[in-house]
């Protein structure tokens, strides 16, 4: 029997037992997509992460991302903790290489910084907007809110994805914030499907934040019997570029925003997006974050 390594780390925090937490199988080469799904299954965290030989030997590793459901195309979470993981076996205090993802190449840079360590990758596709037939009072209220409690300023809701689509509800302040309760019954009848066995996620956000140095306050809810929520959600950070650029319209150069997730279930993330805005348009974007190992092993399949 083959026994493969594995790490654990939390991604978009610095401290254990927040972020989003992470499985990496390092020796994945020989698993077909089935195993790879039973493994997934075992580990029941939303990604699990298995790292392959590159298609190009210019590249660092070709990774395919599972959740226990189904494999992604793309997921924030899962590549900032693939390069800080694999840059943390390497020794690498800083440095730049391409991870293979089924989006395609996904260029990552990693540093550290008093100990702790950071990676960003460039966002293979820029968000572009969808089409949404659902009202939004509708959708407000499948989430357990009032009309007055969602939108703010300009913002409305709206539909938009970077590889990964999520319907992206502006929310009055924290409060609202806090009192949403997806029915997913009301959801799975007025929302759209991003496969023909999943609906897109609701991506709530607002202006007000708990820390000062946070640009967006954001919940995202993954609907299913049962669903559940996400601490910290890469893609939807790049889905929600679109519908920054959109509604807030940045000026011209490169822009840091810090958004803040996972608090109202204990796991405080922080995630970095960069937009990079050139004659009004969103020329290039990125999304950046930390990440710290929790544990390691062996997998005996």
């Amino acid at each position: 029997m083959q026994t493969r390594n594995y790490l654990l780390y939390d991604v978009f925090t610095t401290g254990r037992l927040a972020g989003n937490p992470l499985a990496v199988v390092l020796d994945s080469k020989g698993l077909d997509t089935a195993a790879m799904q039973a493994i997934a299954r075992e580990f029941n965290l939303s990604e699990t992460v298995f790292v392959l030989p590159p298609d190009n030997a210019k590249h660092r590793a070709r990774i395919r991302i599972f959740t226990p459901d189904y494999e992604m195309p793309f997921a924030g979470h899962p590549t900032v903790g693939s390069a800080i993981a694999l840059a943390d076996l390497g020794g690498e205090t800083a440095g730049i290489f391409v991870l293979e993802e089924n989006i395609g190449p996904v260029r990552c840079a990693v540093s550290k910084h008093d100990g702790a360590t950071f990676a960003e990758f460039d966002l293979a596709k820029l968000p572009e907007p969808l089409e949404l037939s659902a009202d939004a009072e509708a959708i407000g209220a499948a989430l357990g809110l009032g009309p007055h409690e969602i939108g703010f300023e300009n913002h409305r809701v709206s539909f938009w994805s970077a590889g990964v689509p999520y319907v992206t509800i502006p929310v009055a302040d924290l409060k609202a914030a806090g009192q949403i309760r997806l029915d997913n019954q009301a959801w799975s009848e007025l929302a759209p499907r991003k496969s023909e066995w999943a609906f897109a996620s609701p991506y709530v956000y607002c202006r007000e934040t708990v820390n000062h140095e946070s640009a967006f306050h954001v919940r995202m809810i993954v609907p299913g019997s049962p669903s559940y929520e996400d601490p910290a959600t890469g893609s939807a950070a790049a889905a929600f570029a679109g519908a920054i650029m959109h509604f807030d319209r940045p000026t011209d150069g490169i822009s840091q925003l810090w958004i803040e997730q996972g608090l109202e279930m204990g796991r405080p993330s922080r995630i970095r997006l960069e937009l990079n805005v050139d004659g009004g348009k969103l020329a290039a974007a990125r999304i950046g974050g930390h990440a710290v190992k929790v544990a390691e092993g062996k997998l005996f399949v």
